[in-house]
């Protein structure tokens, strides 16, 4: 799926194929351009594509190998547009979850469960030394005198 197939969807069709509004696509879009250097070959896939793909890693995972089936690229490219994607919107500050304290901290409901581990007694055969030992016996051969 390429962007062109996709940018004129309506909004809520739009969330449905890329797992985010399209105002949060174009801020991710806007960074991922102001972090994409100027100088070198160009990229194969526009911006656009790449900020695509890497929604589509991250939603469905698919392997890496079929997104580059569908994008006409080889799996390491796939790879390496992820990573780079990944790292600019990480180092603009803008997408980046809160960390584990602040999680915590929200979450006071506590719950208790109650499991009632008693004892239940269990009808078992009552053992008999006398039969056991006989039948111990009566498997031992006796030696010829």
């Amino acid at each position: 799926m390429r962007y062109a197939t996709i940018k004129n969807l309506s909004d809520a069709a739009f969330k449905r194929a890329t797992g985010v509004r399209r105002k949060t696509f174009d801020q991710m879009l806007h960074i991922l351009e102001a972090a994409q250097p100027t100088l070198g070959r160009p990229p194969t896939l526009p911006a656009t594509d790449q900020l695509l793909m890497t929604l589509m890693y991250w939603r469905e995972y698919r392997t890496e190998f079929h997104i580059g089936l569908a994008y006409g690229v080889s799996e390491a490219s796939v790879c390496r547009i992820v990573q780079k994607v990944e790292t600019a919107l990480l180092r603009s500050g803008q997408f980046r979850l809160p960390g584990k304290k602040v999680l915590r901290e929200n979450d006071m409901a506590i719950e208790v469960v109650v499991v009632d581990a008693t004892e239940q007694p269990i009808e078992r055969p009552k053992k008999n030394n006398a039969f056991i030992t006989a039948g111990k016996r009566s498997g031992i051969r006796k030696k010829p005198k």
